[in-house]
């Protein structure tokens, strides 16, 4: 990972699918000329278009939070509600949300992977994962699953101003959904990938499922961060809420150019990047891979290309903050 100077947020373009069902279609952010509608009241009716984002615990998700400001920002008829769901009734809450006329759903920790089984339709990018984040319910009442999640995670290294150095070593931490798409994508750009587990038998699972990926053994990898110029917390270590919240590991032996990276956003600074800046090196925060792996999903349900730039992503922060 080098650093280069940092480029505006703007989340590149995507094509538009769906886009001609929409009920108001705006200028993208690109042509400069998006209307700002997000400080006026949120367009429900009978009509409206309906998404949500499925969890345990989801209380913590700022996903209602970015689509509704996304769904007032573009006039858009529609709503994006939190969905706690347990582990085990993941299958029955889908099928009721497509009874209910959800267009979708987001999915996030612990049903990555139950989604990816109960999809009809998978993409490649989600073939690659092993996992989907982004469910599309389809007319013909098939369900194709997507992964946003490495695409996303890239985007916000790139926001952050660093850039992907085809070689460079990696160590991602976890071996659930979201490490499978991350270590794919880093994989994906001619990175060296490992990953490291609390469950070993899981680490060797994901590294025999992505051929190049290897392995080191959880109570090793902190005395071998010297080896890697990027860390990816893919855990839910450090979530507030989550199994353990304090986790604040050794990062004494990190390089001086070791970038430190969490998806966890709640707290905005975990323990992990609390030390990573202590000992003086790089961080990036997981607000940047939600808001990225977001816009996808967005365009499907609400038919509309979302963009992330400085407004989107200062309303999300004053939600964290608030």
């Amino acid at each position: 990972m080098t650093a280069r100077t940092p480029s505006a947020r703007d989340g590149g373009q995507m094509p538009r699918t769906g886009a001609g069902e929409a009920t108001h279609q705006p200028a993208t952010a690109a042509s400069g000329n998006t209307v700002d509608n997000a400080a006026a009241g949120q367009i429900i009716t009978g009509k409206a278009r309906l998404a949500g984002v499925l969890g345990w615990p989801v209380s913590h998700s700022r996903s209602p939070v970015l689509h509704n400001y996304w769904l007032r920002r573009y006039g858009v008829d529609g709503v994006y509600v939190p969905l706690p769901v347990q582990p085990g009734a993941f299958e029955v809450a889908v099928r009721g949300l497509q009874a209910a006329g959800f267009r979708g759903a987001n999915v996030t920790i612990p049903h990555k992977e139950a989604a990816f089984r109960l999809a009809d339709i998978l993409d490649d990018s989600a073939t690659q994962a092993g996992a989907v984040n982004t469910l599309i319910f389809q007319d013909d009442g098939k369900i194709r699953g997507l992964s946003t999640d490495g695409a996303g995670f890239v985007a916000s290294l790139q926001a952050e101003g660093h850039t992907i150095r085809p070689g460079a070593q990696v160590l991602v931490l976890g071996a659930g959904g979201a490490a499978r798409s991350v270590a794919a994508a880093l994989l994906g750009q001619g990175m060296g990938v490992h990953v490291s587990n609390r469950t070993a038998a899981r680490a060797k699972e994901l590294a025999s499922a992505l051929p190049g990926l290897g392995v080191v053994a959880w109570d090793e990898w902190e005395n071998r961060l010297g080896a890697y110029s990027l860390l990816v917390n893919t855990t839910s270590l450090g979530m507030a809420g989550g199994p353990d919240p304090q986790f604040r590991p050794r990062l004494d032996c990190a390089n001086a150019g070791l970038v430190v990276a969490d998806i966890v956003y709640v707290p905005m600074v975990t323990p992990l990047l609390a030390e990573a800046r202590q000992c003086g090196l790089q961080t990036v925060g997981g607000l940047g891979m939600l808001l990225h792996q977001a816009r996808l999903g967005f365009t499907e349900w609400f038919g509309v290309e979302p963009q992330v730039d400085d407004a989107t992503q200062a309303y999300v922060l004053a939600s964290l903050r608030g």
